[in-house]
């Protein structure tokens, strides 16, 4: 990435603005830059986020994991893996008791749905799901499956998804503050989420943060 021009102390209360949750343009008027120069580094802090969380995509998740799917932005509610009425489609899963790992998907179909399990999630863990069909084939599969409904209820002792559920909650509570995400851009702010999540004390976000930073951009 391109050196930064903005000078070390101005890059460190960007960060903690960041870090806070604040907006770019609210992070300019305390910082003392222009509102496009904090967009704009902004923007380097999400690539740099997603950068480093793409590297650990290939670690596997095994024990008891969470799966669901979710659609953001758009207007109106659609159906179900049907395009969602504009909202982009996005794939989740949750090891319990650790990290999140989330993908755009073109669709929720078990063709989509199943090669992304196969590949994240090593055989005989257990995997739960609710009743969607695109998830039908894992009846059949190496995996040990165990299906909600939530039209009957949304937990049955170990048997739910409230954590991948709750995932989805907190990342489209966070990308409210942003009336409205470009499509272009939507990848980086949900790998901004499945960071924060996955990273959940400020402090250690801070400090993970300003370390790439040092690295990729001073």
């Amino acid at each position: 990435m391109r050196k930064s021009r903005i000078s070390k102390e101005k890059q460190a209360r960007l960060i903690e603005h960041f870090v806070s949750g604040s907006t770019a343009r609210c992070a300019a008027e305390l910082v003392g830059v222009h509102r496009n120069t904090a967009a704009y580094y902004f923007k380097r802090l999400r690539e740099l986020i997603a950068a480093q969380t793409e590297r650990e995509a290939n670690e596997v998740f095994t024990g008891e994991i969470e799966v669901d799917e979710s659609y953001f932005g758009g207007h109106r509610k659609g159906n179900r893996g049907r395009g969602a009425a504009g909202k982009v489609p996005v794939f989740g899963l949750l090891k319990r008791g650790g990290k999140v790992y989330t993908k755009i998907i073109p669709d929720a179909s078990g063709t989509t749905l199943i090669p992304i399990i196969e590949k994240k999630v090593i055989p005989d863990s257990i995997v739960y799901s609710d009743c969607w069909k695109g998830y039908n084939v894992l009846n059949v599969s190496d995996f040990k499956h165990y299906r909600i409904n939530h039209s009957k209820l949304f937990a049955d002792r170990q048997n739910h998804i409230n954590g991948i559920e709750n995932f989805w909650n907190q990342a489209k509570r966070h990308l409210r503050k942003f009336n409205g995400v470009p499509k272009d851009n939507f990848g980086l702010f949900l790998k901004e989420c499945e960071w924060r999540f996955n990273t959940p004390s400020p402090k250690h976000q801070l400090t993970q943060l300003k370390q790439w930073v040092n690295q990729f951009l001073n």
